[in-house]
């Protein structure tokens, strides 16, 4: 079926001497230098077949994938950002609330409630998250639909992103806080309670402003009887 093969091979620094010969379909092995670590020579007897050798080649290459771990370590930083932006945002817009609470005659609260920093600080903080979480696909998530309106399920694509989350949380703590602010500072005008308003206003905003409306007018006229009175 074949020819012989002669071998007359070395193996790092031993030469094989191999009393038989091989046979194959007329290829001849010679002078071949074959590597410890990337091959292994193995060999089997047989009384029907006779000798033969193996040459099983080691495939010992590695590689990292460098690509992926800078995907990995990009994204375990931008999801600790927007945890921390995400707890610290909170955090700063509790004395507001606070203060409209438990003391909303305090000079303190009025003092704090005609200042613009919180708004600033948020503001700024929230064009950087703004920055960072976005791309060139938010622009085809926001108009989606042939009317280049928003669908809810490209919405929901888009704030699968930590980042672009907390930039949202950021955007509803501030325009809760001025609707709270607006809120506070009507009442202490018209000398409305506010109270329950100004809690609505730090979960539940809209809810807020409407729980101050009806407050408004019951109040306005709860004070048109009594002055009729």
């Amino acid at each position: 079926m074949g020819q012989d093969i002669k071998l007359c091979s070395t193996i790092g620094q031993e030469k094989l001497n191999f009393p038989f010969s091989i046979r194959s379909n007329g290829v001849e092995l010679c002078t071949r230098r074959v590597s410890r670590s990337r091959a292994g020579l193995s060999g089997d007897w047989s009384f029907i077949g006779g000798s033969k050798i193996v040459v099983k080649p080691k495939a010992t290459t590695s590689f990292r994938n460098r690509k992926r771990s800078q995907i990995h370590a990009s994204w375990f930083v931008g999801s600790q950002l927007a945890s921390t932006v995400f707890t610290w945002g909170t955090i700063a817009v509790l004395p507001c609330y606070t203060l409209m609470v438990f003391a909303p005659k305090s000079e303190l609260t009025k003092k704090s409630m005609e200042s613009y920093l919180p708004y600033v600080i948020l503001g700024v903080l929230y064009a950087y998250l703004l920055f960072l979480s976005w791309t060139p696909e938010t622009v085809r998530l926001i108009f989606a639909s042939k009317y280049l309106l928003p669908e809810l399920s490209s919405i929901g694509k888009m704030f699968s992103s930590e980042l672009t989350l907390a930039s949202a949380w950021i955007h509803l703590l501030v325009v809760d806080l001025f609707a709270a602010r607006h809120i506070f500072r009507d009442g202490m005008e018209n000398q409305i309670e506010t109270r329950h308003s100004v809690s609505f206003c730090l979960f539940f905003c809209p809810i807020g402003i409407l729980t101050h409306v009806i407050t408004k007018a019951m109040t306005k006229t709860t004070r048109t009887e009594s002055h009729g009175l």
